[in-house]
């Protein structure tokens, strides 16, 4: 019996769960965006905005232009990863394999769930009722015997239907998926549309029914180029074909930490202001090691840099004699290169990385500093942020006004908690 796997897709995610915390909004457009600021954009729209022209991406003040009884609600992004947490459990009910995809997608192999959940139809329209009664979310659900299948099922079919169910198998894959235009195609976006329609491929079907060497020919001929393993990607999923299996972690070892932060280079053109928003980045960093159980000895330091008419760019790593995870050890060694990279240029975003990670229970003992004290009061500062917040201790530089650490407590990603 082949795989039964799912690809659980939350409908207008972050919109659903502010319609379901807001029943007076439940017959209005809803968008989820910033209400004051028009030249933001909207993060999600119910189907109601949707059908009133407003779509994702779009600007606030456009939207409103459209549909100008739309209730835009500022984002709740710790809200929303709660919601998905809760979603996550609810599928763990019925199978151990379930691999988050994004925040509102989610991968489930309930191959083994079937002799004692009943039919995939009957587990799937199972989920759909309790998702929608726990969150006020309603899920579409793709199937497949591949993550490729389920993920094109959901995406082309499921999303459509009012069920919200549909089955894509390889006995009707040629029915069903190959008719369909090259651009609905799992990883085909609209640069690699024009390369396929240029090459005459203009549904999957095209590629489909090609046999992989000819493919791979008419590959090499539009790109100039080897491209044999990019050819065996497009031709796999074209075919539904995907060998990977669903795991309920695919989170490996940590190689790198990172921080970064994209600036209005009109605010940041003097040395004093950039090293404010530096420092910041080194000490998220550092805590992020820390709480990871990290320390390392490669820092690394980008910079984007502009004129008003050209931008510029740089980024330059340097080995630290020892691995750390201490922000002043971290600082110094960022300040540093940044300073000797730097082309004195307004800077529109900074990018701070900590690499060639080592365990940090192990440390090599100095005779000239007491590092073990140093990280006692660098993790009591961890341990204090962690139960009140991130801006709950901070350095006097950060508030200043080119300091971004408090804006930034406030914020998952970049947008309101």
């Amino acid at each position: 019996m082949s795989n039964i796997i799912f690809l659980v897709d939350g409908q207008s995610f972050y919109a659903s769960i502010e319609k379901a915390a807001h029943p007076e909004y439940y017959n209005k457009p809803v968008a989820v965006g910033d209400p004051s600021r028009r030249s933001g954009i909207i993060l999600a729209a119910c189907p109601l905005a949707k059908s009133r022209g407003v779509t994702t991406a779009q600007r606030v003040g456009e939207a409103l232009a459209l549909c100008p009884d739309l209730v835009v609600i500022r984002p709740r992004m710790q809200r929303y990863i709660t919601i998905s947490l809760l979603i996550t459990q609810i599928f763990e009910s019925v199978t151990d394999q379930v691999e988050p995809y994004s925040i509102d997608e989610q991968f489930l192999d309930v191959t083994g769930s079937i002799s004692l959940c009943g039919s995939a139809d009957e587990i799937a329209q199972w989920i759909q009722w309790q998702v929608k009664l726990s969150t006020g979310v309603w899920s579409r659900v793709g199937m497949g015997p591949t993550k490729i299948l389920a993920k094109m099922a959901t995406d082309n079919f499921a999303k459509k239907r009012q069920d919200g169910i549909f089955k894509l198998g390889f006995e009707n894959m040629e029915r069903d998926l190959w008719p369909l235009p090259i651009h609905q195609m799992f990883m085909v976006g609209s640069r690699m549309t024009k390369h396929f329609r240029h090459m005459g491929l203009n549904t999957i079907g095209d590629i489909a029914r090609l046999e992989l060497g000819q493919f791979k020919q008419m590959m090499r001929r539009e790109f100039r180029k080897q491209s044999d393993i990019q050819s065996e990607y497009y031709w796999q999923i074209a075919n539904g074909k995907d060998s990977s299996p669903v795991v309920s972690s695919i989170r490996g070892a940590l190689k790198s930490i990172s921080h970064g932060k994209a600036l209005r280079s009109s605010l940041y053109g003097r040395l004093e202001d950039i090293e404010v928003v530096l420092l910041e980045l080194v000490i998220e960093v550092c805590r992020r090691a820390r709480r990871h159980g990290y320390q390392g000895r490669g820092v690394s330091v980008g910079a984007v840099e502009t004129d008003g008419e050209k931008t510029f760019s740089f980024s330059r790593q340097m080995t630290l004699h020892q691995p750390t995870s201490l922000t002043h050890e971290v600082a110094q060694a960022a300040r540093k290169l940044f300073l000797d990279h730097w082309n004195g240029l307004p800077v529109s975003r900074l990018h701070i990385s900590l690499t060639q990670l080592s365990d940090d229970r192990i440390d090599q003992l100095t005779l000239f500093e007491d590092r073990n004290a140093a990280y006692a009061v660098e993790r009591a500062t961890d341990r204090i942020k962690e139960r009140y917040g991130s801006d709950a201790i901070i350095r006097a530089s950060s508030l200043v006004e080119a300091g971004v650490a408090r804006e930034r407590a406030g914020q998952i990603g970049g947008h309101f908690k």
